[in-house]
């Protein structure tokens, strides 16, 4: 129900007094609600049409009919698979933020679910994907600026994907990512420290690149962080640290290239395998 109340001018005529009328009652009938087409399919004709849509990409007409599954099929394992489904059409279709609060509340309601182990692969995946900020040295942006919570989160989910079901067919991948992970973050971290090198912040570089080395073993961008160490000390004058630091790297990395040609381009940067 609804009420609206307008003028007319005394002088206006009947033709135009109706069409007044008309105008608000049109109004008032263009906001009620189109009709649910769902209301009389069963939950399995929803779910089915909700994989329909998903499979042909149209994220946004699925991600409804998975809501209103939830609803109609609630407490069951339907509805369940349900929420897990939406929470994939909501990362496919680039709603990295509600993926996440559905996998998290997923994840709340049904801390004994079969399908834990795919909730967690999956919310590594959002964030995984989430325009982690270890790739964002592409666009020559300031290095110093980028955020790695998204990576460090979903290492986190991979962690306990591993931990927790070590047997899942989830897991392989899950180890193969958290080494990716691993070695992106110490890479962020020396390209940090060749930032600053290159900026004529030596200290800065030096701090960033010792932590490089601290944080992280055995991954690729040490050998770099190493040698930023070197060119640092050279830079500042101190000649002891420049000459340990020296017999470091060439124990360390008898056959490394920055020794002869300094740093490699960064033009195609190392991580360009996934």
């Amino acid at each position: 129900m609804f009420s609206t109340k307008f003028s007319v001018a005394p002088n206006a005529s009947p033709l135009a007094a109706a069409v007044c009328a008309l105008t608000f009652v049109v109004a008032g009938c263009s906001s009620t609600p189109a009709p649910d087409k769902t209301a009389s399919w069963s939950p399995n004709k929803i779910y089915a049409e909700a994989k329909d849509e998903a499979s042909t990409g149209a994220y946004d007409k699925a991600i409804p009919l998975y809501e209103k599954l939830e609803g109609r099929a609630a407490g069951t394992p339907l509805a369940q698979q349900a929420q897990i489904d939406k929470a994939y059409a909501q990362y496919k279709g680039g709603e990295q933020a509600q993926a996440l609060a559905t996998l998290n509340r997923f994840m709340k309601l049904h801390p004994a679910s079969p399908a834990m182990d795919y909730a967690l692969y999956l919310k590594g995946l959002v964030n995984f994907n989430d325009n982690l900020g270890i790739f964002g040295f592409i666009s020559r942006q300031d290095l110093s600026e980028r955020d790695q919570n998204a990576a460090k989160e979903s290492f986190e989910s991979f962690k306990e994907l591993v931990s927790r079901f070590p047997d899942s067919r989830y897991a392989p991948d899950s180890r193969l990512r958290m080494n990716y992970i691993v070695n992106s973050l110490a890479q962020y971290e020396v390209h940090v420290a060749r930032y600053y090198y290159s900026r004529g912040a030596y200290v800065a570089a030096i701090n960033r690149a010792q932590s490089a080395i601290a944080d992280y073993r055995d991954v690729p961008a040490l050998e770099e962080a190493t040698y930023i160490l070197y060119k640092s000390y050279d830079a500042l004058g101190m000649k002891d640290l420049r000459d340990d630091t020296r017999r470091i790297m060439e124990k360390s990395y008898p056959q490394s290239q920055y020794m002869s040609k300094g740093f490699k381009s960064v033009e195609n940067p190392w991580y360009k395998f996934w």
